[in-house]
């Protein structure tokens, strides 16, 4: 059963900081990476469940992408019945934790 993958509008601006934070424009390297991070959130069309549920809301769930110290967080949650996933944040996973409630 495939998904449809929805990037929230917070999600796109927190995609566009990764962006310029890790000066894909300029870097081959840090591009690839940023490609890859936005394949990896595309792959979630294909069992979304099958990442972790997220410390700060049960209803929630994370892709972990990157190598540390470099890893982070797709925070997502998996609508059923549209057969669709939201992805809510993308975030640092060295970052405090993020208020999940605001989720609900």
């Amino acid at each position: 059963m495939t998904y449809h993958v929805d990037i929230t509008p917070r999600a796109e601006r927190d995609l566009a900081q990764l962006f310029k934070h890790i000066n894909a424009r300029d870097s081959d390297s840090a591009l690839n990476w940023y490609h890859g991070l936005k394949e990896a959130i595309l792959s979630l069309k294909q069992h979304p469940n099958r990442c972790a549920v997220t410390p700060e809301n049960e209803k929630l769930r994370h892709l972990l992408y990157g190598h540390k110290p470099n890893i982070y967080r797709v925070i997502y949650r998996v609508l059923e019945g549209q057969q669709r996933v939201e992805v809510l944040h993308i975030r640092h996973g060295a970052r405090r934790r993020f208020r999940g409630q605001a989720f609900r």
